[in-house]
């Protein structure tokens, strides 16, 4: 009998008590979870080539924190990187109409879950995220939720 591993999914948060939250959430919902803090990845504190080839991720969960056109972009750098081709992001933030605002015509790519979290609505958009990506590897997930 063959077992099957669980999807791994990575958070990118500013928050230690999110990034708690969150990793309880989904390891309760099936997932592995692997993180890091936005800003350690924004100062280089942190290699995310190495973590995603170690932990090869489904879907990276990242935040956008106030100010929110500098971590947009920092966001979009992230996601083009080579090493994470293929792995679907989804938005998570303090302010999703804002964010909506300064991505533009980009938004539409990724799912943008604002805050006070609904957490069965957020495991929901992981799961349906990582299913978009097995039946469609390599693209990103386009849909987000009603405002």
């Amino acid at each position: 009998m063959e077992t099957k591993t669980p999807p791994v999914v990575a958070i990118f948060n500013t928050s230690p008590d999110t990034v708690e939250l969150l990793r309880i959430v989904l390891e309760h919902a099936g997932f592995v979870v692997a993180s890091a803090y936005t800003y350690e990845l924004r100062e280089g504190k942190v290699d995310i080539e190495a973590l995603v080839r170690q932990f090869q991720p489904k879907l990276i969960v990242y935040d956008i924190a106030p100010p929110y056109d500098k971590n947009w972009r920092q966001f979009l750098t992230t996601a083009a990187m080579p090493a994470l081709a293929g792995i679907n992001f989804l938005v998570t933030t303090t302010n999703a109409r804002r964010v909506k605002e300064v991505a533009g015509e980009e938004q539409t790519i990724y799912e943008i879950v604002g805050k006070p979290y609904d957490l069965d609505l957020l495991v929901q958009a992981v799961k349906d995220a990582i299913e978009s990506a097995s039946a469609r590897p390599g693209l990103t997930f386009a849909s987000s939720p009603p405002s």
